[in-house]
């Protein structure tokens, strides 16, 4: 097994990296990308911009198996800071803001928007152009209006990503040198 992701140019344009950014195995990261401090990637994610821009906010966590892209119809993919996104999710041209939240399997759409402190779940599909106000929760597929976030649920979702940021120094320590990228 490969203890390398792959990080390569596109375009003229490589990745950015974060020093204590930890980049998993077996993840590709190729083009536009910027990965702020703190974050993580875990196994076998894709963040892949041949257009505009990815930019992954610092302390956010992108889980196992998601693919992030870009739209050219749009100023690309912006994942603000200390953001959740489940594994095998799939977010595409779109916008999520600080502390947002993405469950398991969800599908994020071009243009789409979920504000601060708001949240997708488990296995929704947030259609192109729909907004998840700050606060709530929606899902289904297409994804609609569940409820208000509880503050229980939002501590948790904020908590979230010091959880994963602990857990990727571990597995840092693991497969290491090749768990931490270097700012290119």
């Amino acid at each position: 097994m490969s203890t390398e992701p792959t990080i390569l140019p596109f375009g003229g344009k490589s990745p950015r990296i974060a020093e204590d950014a930890f980049i998993a195995p077996g993840a590709r990261i190729i083009g536009d990308v910027e990965i702020g401090p703190g974050a993580s990637i875990w196994y076998n994610c894709v963040l892949r911009a041949e257009g505009p821009g990815i930019r992954v906010g610092a302390g956010s966590n992108i889980q196992d198996g998601t693919v992030v892209h870009i739209t050219r119809r749009n100023e690309g993919t912006i994942i603000g800071e200390n953001c959740v996104i489940g594994h095998m999710a799939m977010v595409h041209g779109c916008i999520l803001k600080d502390h947002s939240f993405v469950g398991l399997g969800s599908i994020v759409m071009d243009e789409a928007v979920i504000e601060t402190d708001a949240m997708l779940a488990a296995g929704g599909m947030l259609t192109p152009g729909k907004i998840i106000p700050e606060g709530e929760v929606w899902g289904g597929r297409p994804a609609a209006f569940m409820s208000k976030l509880s503050d229980e649920r939002r501590e948790k979702n904020r908590r979230s990503p010091l959880e994963y940021a602990q857990l990727a120094q571990l597995h840092a320590e693991i497969v290491g040198d090749a768990g931490a990228a270097s700012a290119n």
